[in-house]
């Protein structure tokens, strides 16, 4: 199925804007009321036999307060119920979070690791938010220079650094709204979740299960706030709390200030792994030590703000920790930081995507800060540490957004249904507060808490039976447990030894 998509820069610079996002209708598209399905686009990974995956489109309008005004494409992914008519329980639309992700492929791939009773009740679908993947793909440009190698330093220090910053974040924003146009207020989580809506009606649906991971969590409970008798099995899953997107963010960079110490000790108690060092000081201290250096001499495009980004993904999920520590100790001793470069470029289509979609998201879902607070909450955060990781920082840009929204997106709310909310104790990324605080605004709802754990993404993620289990029976029968559950979890892992090449 050939995507029938463009940039949301083309939606402002074209007059016949639906014919052009909504050309002769390929296979699988659809703007009426019901979805059909055909091939997906080559880029969707196909689900090991007999299970099948298959796509379609569905247009929607681009500002539901104008229904005949211009439409967009929606793409949705479907894998259907392995099981009998008996064992279905409807449908499961699953989101991987962001904001920014695209979920085509997400059906397959979070589908082939969900509990087998799970992928026999329910039709999974995935689906491609607003600005994200083949959904009208956001475009922000060179975003305020974030795509440079090496881009500058994200940690500012000093009043000239500090109004270097904010000039690029005014950039930025300047950049998105030249990209967006009049579309900036529409990429919305509340936008996406009436697009979710309308997948719903188009599936011949009375209610949704819904599956959502980490921002996934924050628009399933803005679906819920908005339709609240649309809503059937809802899991969310390391969730966002209920805050604004700058104060979550922040929130997030403390929490990543403690999830790196413990990092810190780790490497220290397998000191002769590692060999960055046998007490949390020494590993510390190489840890500063790679981080300055390549501030001061970045290495084929890769410095500071490089760095932070490698630190940032390892910290959320243990398994990547003796990455994180062999590359520094790689760049320490022979000055390449190649283990730490991501797979996939930064300035790679998808990426930008992603990081265009995630501002325009994250600031049309509410008032932003004052550039003001954005620094004196940076200075307050580098006197908990002069080195911070200010990589999630994504709502500063906020501060200088073209579109101001009104109001804040409503999350849960006295009519929303109960749902079931997982978290890891320790997730650097979402903090567990944020779990308790949105349980609060879903009443009745119940928490699953795996304790020692520290990474991000729990239920058919960390493989505990404990978890998956509790998860699993509440989607398959419908029963919430009587309290919260409580999960033993595995702790931090055992490095596997060095082999011959890492060692030398």
């Amino acid at each position: 199925m050939p995507p029938a998509t463009r940039p949301l820069s083309a939606l402002c610079a074209l007059a016949a804007l639906t014919a052009v996002l909504a050309p002769a209708a390929p296979a699988g598209a659809h703007d009426g009321t019901r979805l059909r399905f055909g091939a997906c686009p080559e880029s969707v990974l196909a689900p090991a036999a007999p299970d099948r995956v298959e796509c379609g489109q569905l247009g929607v309008p681009l500002d539901r307060e104008r229904p005949d005004g211009p439409r967009i494409r929606i793409a949705v992914s479907r894998v259907p119920a392995s099981g009998t008519p008996g064992e279905r329980r409807g449908v499961l639309l699953v989101n991987p979070g962001g904001p920014g992700g695209p979920g085509l492929s997400y059906a397959v791939t979070k589908r082939a690791k969900l509990p087998e009773r799970v992928r026999r009740a329910y039709d999974v679908i995935g689906f491609d938010p607003r600005g994200t993947g083949l959904s009208a793909p956001a475009d922000c440009g060179p975003m305020g220079g974030l795509f440079d190698a090496p881009a500058a330093d994200p940690v500012p220090v000093g009043p000239a650094a500090e109004r270097a910053y904010l000039g690029s974040l005014r950039r930025m924003a300047d950049d998105c709204a030249s990209g967006a146009g009049d579309a900036l207020p529409q990429l919305s989580t509340a936008g996406t979740a009436h697009d979710m809506d309308a997948i719903r009606s188009a599936l011949g649906e009375e209610r949704i299960g819904f599956l959502g991971v980490s921002y996934g969590s924050y628009l399933g409970a803005a679906y819920a706030a908005l339709f609240p008798q649309r809503v059937g099995r809802m899991v969310l899953d390391s969730v966002v709390g209920p805050w604004d997107w700058y104060d979550f963010d922040l929130r997030q960079s403390r929490a990543l200030l403690r999830g790196r110490e413990v990092f810190f000790g780790w490497a220290a108690r397998h000191g002769e792994r590692f060999g960055l060092g046998r007490d949390a000081g020494r590993v510390r201290d190489a840890y500063r030590r790679a981080r300055d250096g390549l501030a001061a001499r970045p290495v084929d495009g890769f410095g500071p703000a490089e760095f932070d980004r490698a630190v940032y993904r390892a910290l959320g999920r243990t398994e990547r920790w003796a990455g994180l520590a062999d590359g520094i100790r790689a760049y320490l001793r022979d000055g390449d930081p190649a283990p730490l470069r991501p797979e996939t470029p930064f300035d790679s289509a998808a990426s930008r995507t992603y990081e265009a979609a995630n501002r325009t998201v994250k600031c049309a879902d509410g008032p932003g800060p004052a550039p003001s607070r954005v620094v004196a909450d940076i200075r307050r955060t580098r006197r908990l540490d002069p080195q911070p990781v200010l990589t999630g920082m994504e709502a500063s840009v906020c501060a200088y957004w073209h579109h101001r929204p009104a109001g804040r997106t409503p999350l849960g709310g006295p009519e929303a249904p109960p749902a079931l909310l997982v978290a890891s104790e320790h997730d650097a990324v979402t903090p567990i507060e944020g779990a308790r605080q949105l349980a609060g605004r879903l009443p009745g709802s119940r928490l699953v808490t795996l304790h020692d754990d520290y990474s991000h993404g729990v239920f058919a993620s960390r493989g505990n039976p404990c978890v998956d289990g509790t998860v699993a029976g509440y989607l398959v029968d419908g029963s919430l447990p009587a309290a919260d559950v409580h999960c033993a979890g595995p702790g931090l892992p055992v490095p596997e030894p060095l082999g011959p090449r890492e060692a030398g």
